[in-house]
């Protein structure tokens, strides 16, 4: 799809290039001039059409100053556009020449150019090219065709026709048939030089050998690449009715003024059938191909053939109408036969004239001199001959008269000075009256505003602005507003508010604040601090849009509040590292003795830095009290016995703010019998200060740490009896067998004694073995042990050695002994060993000797 597109657009681009080569460049013409070009349709957006700069002879460096622009009507679509840096023509939209000429023959869009400075009108003619764009189509796909046997060859059956948008060579030009043995096709023109296609019949037909007959119709146009359509025609074979009807001639036609009300009698059709009963009862249609626009303005009655006029007509819209209708009979076999009807629409006088102010220069200068053009207005009427001419005047008592360009266009001037102060606005009426009878009018009305002269400066409504601004303030927030009146009028009254260079403690003033330009509203940039800046003034300038601009200046004063924004700080006692403030005090103070002195500052001014002192918390209210005004911490009373050594206080220092602000400190008081010689106004706590607040808390930590612990061992204990008494009760069923477990009696002992042993090959995890141990010579006999192995002893060097019971027999064997190189050896503790038993030689590898 990608490559026919771009084939086609060249195809498009190389004829346009052939045409206007052909055509060579137009000659330059004079103002009020006209020129054609012509221009394929389906170009894309961008495509050259012409280079009017060049061919009208203009400054190309000017157009845009001279406002260079195509003039079309309201609402309508803007084809084509003129590239003011070139003075080029080029294709704006798609431009479908079967959208924007219904009709057929030369399309042409009529473009009316103008430029100012001074004012110069050019008409431009843009024949749209057709190009083979459209494919002929059929009104059905496939239809039936219902042919008699008794059909005489070559008889001729005329085929529904195709239709091409397309006009010219690349309309429909020849249709073709499938190879067949019955049927062949010819080609007819019309007198309008269209196609249509007869089917003849070659072979005569025999219903009962073959019923139908399947061949396909196409149809090709002239155009280059050609394109084509296709139908399936179904002929079936009948019998009966052999005759078809005929209209007396083959076309015909009718004149309708436009204004003909629904139901109108446009034409009387007659067709005969010479051919008796329901064959020769005709019936009237409109053929297949019929376009959906016919169909909606028209009506064909079948039994009839009256056809009336069903829609309202628009000569503007189509000034001719091409119906095809077809008669046929009611026959079994029936055969359509078509004519067709040309409908010619007269024009009536029923459009009112239209009036576009293609452009105006307003509002228009009080100093301008007569003969200054205000507007360029163009009249159209869309009905034709003298219902489309046009005169055009403007009403009385007004300093302005049309002047006639070329016909349906004018432009209204001054006649005289203008006086803003007497007038400063005009409303034009302007009157387009047509020549039709009866006439036709249309007023429109133009404003014409008189703009003033910049003559006045800005004046601020105050002579200076005082601005209080609450610190602490969110940046952005709005902090006033200065507002200037001009007394001169649109441009010349437009203010526009800025800030005056300057600096504010080192900084630039733009950083503090800023000012809408429009409104003159005042922002503040920044987050004010009080204790840092407490006041500072800027000069606001108000300046118009006028030339050359007038402006004014004011000073802002800008003061900040002090807001309670600086919580109390404790300066005195410290706490240093999360540790409490201590203090030492004589059990022997008398009431009124000075304990300390909590000092505290604040930052802020005013109430919001009067500070206040209160004993929030204490181990005993009734021992000590704290001055509101000085934070001095004095005693009540002396000391009893049952006071406690330790006195635990938390002091509070308030602000004055609204709302207030405070700090706390917490005081650890030790009540000692007497005083050191050298005191420390605080000391380190070993505790953090959230200790002795929470002592409950923690002794509960404590006991309850304590349980868990205490549980988890008992578990564990538990758990160790229970697996003892399950080997022990193991080991009661499985008693050491003879081929198992053997004595060891008069083994040697080793001269260096029992050594601590050390296992190197690790059983299998969860198996036990049994091992015969030897002793020293002149001890008990040898002692069966089961050597239990769990999964940890694979890491492990210690083996663990648990008694085997005794034997369920007492059978002995003195000749199975152990022998002095056995690789066991145990911790020199040993036990008194059985000797009924001898570890079987298989398990002697597993044991190797500590050193």
């Amino acid at each position: 799809m990608g490559a026919g597109a771009g084939s086609r657009q060249g195809q498009l681009f190389l004829r346009s290039l052939l045409f206007l080569l052909l055509a060579g460049p137009p000659a330059r013409r004079p103002a009020w001039g006209q020129l054609r070009y012509a221009v394929p349709e389906e170009l894309e957006h961008g495509a050259f059409v012409a280079n009017l700069g060049e061919d009208l002879g203009l400054d190309v460096s000017t157009l845009s100053a001279r406002r260079f622009r195509i003039v079309s009507r309201a609402g309508a679509r803007q084809h084509l556009e003129v590239n003011l840096e070139n003075g080029i023509l080029f294709v704006n939209e798609r431009i479908d020449r079967e959208e924007v000429c219904e009709a057929g023959g030369t399309c042409l869009l009529h473009l009316q150019l103008l430029v100012e400075s001074p004012l110069e009108l050019y008409r431009v003619e843009v024949e749209v090219l057709d190009i083979n764009d459209h494919a002929p189509t059929f009104p059905w796909q496939e239809y039936v065709l219902e042919v008699a046997e008794s059909a005489v060859l070559g008889a001729r059956f005329p085929l529904e026709s195709a239709q091409d948008p397309d006009v010219g060579t690349n309309s429909v030009h020849t249709y073709r048939l499938s190879p067949n043995g019955f049927f062949s096709l010819e080609v007819q023109t019309r007198s309008d030089a269209s196609k249509f296609a007869e089917l003849v019949l070659e072979r005569a037909l025999d219903r009962e050998q073959q019923r139908v007959h399947r061949v396909l119709l196409t149809a090709l146009d002239g155009g280059v690449p050609e394109r084509s359509g296709t139908a399936h025609i179904l002929v079936t074979v009948l019998d009966a009715n052999d005759n078809v009807p005929a209209f007396d001639q083959p076309s015909y036609g009718v004149s309708l003024p436009e204004d003909a009300p629904a139901g109108t009698l446009v034409i009387q059709l007659n067709a005969t059938d010479l051919d008796e009963g329901p064959n020769g009862e005709i019936e009237y249609s409109f053929s297949g191909h019929a376009p959906p626009r016919v169909r909606e303005l028209f009506h064909v009655e079948p039994r009839s053939g009256q056809v009336l006029l069903k829609g309202r007509l628009d000569y503007e819209r189509a000034s001719l109408h091409e119906l095809y209708v077809q008669a046929k009979d009611r026959g079994p076999s029936a055969v359509a036969v078509h004519c067709r009807v040309l409908v010619h629409l007269l024009d009536v006088n029923d459009n009112a004239p239209e009036v576009t102010l293609t452009s105006v220069s307003t509002p228009v200068l009080e100093d301008a001199p007569p003969g200054t053009v205000i507007a360029v207005i163009s009249v159209l009427d869309r009905d034709s001959g003298d219902n489309g001419r046009v005169s055009c005047e403007v009403g009385p008592n007004v300093p302005f008269e049309l002047r006639s360009s070329f016909r349906n266009y004018y432009t209204l001037v001054t006649t005289q000075a203008l006086d803003r102060e007497a007038v400063p606005e005009y409303n034009v009426s302007i009157t387009a009256r047509d020549m039709g009878s009866p006439a036709l009018l249309t007023r429109s009305t133009l404003t014409v505003p008189v703009s003033d002269v910049n003559d006045n400066a800005p004046r601020f409504l105050q002579p200076s602005y005082s601005v209080y601004v609450m610190e602490n303030n969110a940046p952005g927030a709005s902090i006033c507003s200065v507002s200037a009146l001009d007394p001169d009028c649109q441009q010349n009254a437009y203010l526009s508010y800025s800030i005056a260079e300057g600096h504010i403690h080192g900084m630039p003033v733009g950083t503090y604040v800023s000012i809408n330009s429009d409104s003159g509203h005042m922002y503040a940039l920044r987050s004010l601090d009080y204790e840092q800046i407490r006041s500072f003034q800027i000069q606001v300038q108000a300046q118009d849009a006028g030339f050359p601009p007038l402006s004014a200046n004011v000073t802002v004063h800008i003061f900040v509040l002090d807001q309670n924004d600086n919580a109390p700080v404790i300066v005195s006692p410290m706490p240093r590292n999360g540790s409490v403030a201590t203090e030492l005090v004589p059990r022997s103070a008398r009431p009124g003795y000075l304990v300390g002195t909590v000092s505290a500052v604040d930052a802020d001014a005013g109430l919001n830095s009067r500070l206040s002192y209160q004993l929030l918390q204490a181990t005993d209210f009734t021992l000590f009290s704290v001055a509101p005004d000085t934070g001095e911490l004095r005693t009540l009373r002396s000391f009893l016995e049952q006071d406690a050594s330790r006195q635990q206080l938390v002091v509070q220092v308030r602000d004055g703010g609204q709302p207030a602000l405070s700090a706390t400190v917490s005081l650890l008081l030790s009540v000692v019998e007497t005083m050191p010689q050298t005191l420390s106004d605080f000391s380190e706590f070993s505790l953090p200060p959230e200790v002795s607040s929470s002592s409950p808390l923690t002794l509960y930590l404590l006991v309850s740490l304590g349980s868990i612990s205490f549980t988890f061992l008992l578990a564990i204990l538990i758990l160790t009896a229970i697996r003892c008494r399950g080997e022990r009760r193991s080991r009661q069923r499985d008693s050491c067998s003879p081929p198992r477990c053997h004595c060891c009696p008069g083994s040697r002992p080793s001269s260096e004694g029992l050594k601590t042993s050390n296992l190197t090959a690790q059983p299998p995890a969860g198996t036990t073995a049994a091992t015969c141990l030897d002793v020293p010579a002149g001890g008990p006999p040898g002692y069966c042990y089961k050597v239990c192995l769990g999964p940890e002893s694979a890491q492990s060097d210690f083996m663990f050695l648990k008694p085997c019971s005794p034997p369920r027999n007492n059978e002995k064997d003195p000749g199975k002994r152990s022998r002095p190189d056995q690789p066991l050896q145990v911790s020199k503790e040993a036990k008194q060993p059985n000797t009924d038993w001898l570890p079987p030689s298989t398990q002697r590898p597993a044991l190797k000797r500590y050193q």
